[in-house]
């Protein structure tokens, strides 16, 4: 899996801001947003294109346009829906589909409670959206039901990753690239990411938790 970090000066500064516990939920949702839209132009680098032709006022242009067919971009519920709309803003003629995960606490295993997408993805190329990457569990498991449906290129987009989730996806040998604005330390017993951000879900949405 190749994985890019995203270290320009503007991602970290948000990135930092996003870290502090002070940090309100509509700020917090606010850079998300725009931090999602400064990763997207690092992930979209590889978006399929194909030559056209165009008349400006004066002359014939040629240029590039979205290939057929087009991008699918999959936000993972509830975490990854803040960052749709940065995501779209760079890439509006891709499609949305949902996909709805949860952890289990106890066992750490992800289970699907919705699922949006369509039946046949073939030679499509994935937008996974996710703010954190800790054990790989949700994010594996959204991905290979990506490939099994014919997809061919899956780039995740994270705010933050684990040395222990990168190495999960990895070992699993899909078509995957990561674009992530940090990779931590690693992961405390809770499986959260330290130093990390908390619980994404919870500083966008509320229902802030002890940590």
């Amino acid at each position: 899996m190749r994985v890019h970090v995203a270290d320009h000066p503007l991602i970290t500064h948000k990135l930092t801001v996003l870290r502090d516990k002070n940090t309100s939920s509509p700020m917090f949702r606010a850079l998300v947003e725009e931090l999602m839209t400064l990763l997207a132009y690092e992930g979209t680098r590889g978006v399929r294109v194909e030559e056209v032709t165009v008349e400006t006022p004066v002359a014939v242009a040629h240029g590039v346009k979205i290939s057929d067919p087009k991008p699918l971009i999959v936000p993972i519920l509830r975490a990854g829906l803040g960052m749709l709309e940065g995501m779209v803003k760079l890439l509006p003629s891709a499609e949305v589909g949902f996909l709805g995960m949860a952890r289990n606490e106890e066992t750490l295993e992800p289970t699907t409670y919705a699922e949006r997408l369509p039946d046949d993805l073939s030679d499509r190329q994935c937008f996974v959206l996710d703010p954190m990457l800790a054990t790989g569990g949700s994010l594996l498991h959204c991905c290979r039901l990506l490939v099994e449906r014919g997809c061919t290129d899956v780039i995740i987009c994270c705010v933050l990753a684990a040395p222990e989730g990168i190495d999960r996806l990895t070992q699993s040998g899909l078509p995957l690239r990561l674009v992530t604005a940090a990779i931590d330390q690693g992961l405390n017993d809770k499986a959260y990411i330290v130093p990390g951000l908390g619980d994404a879900g919870d500083r966008q949405f509320g229902g802030m938790r002890r940590f």
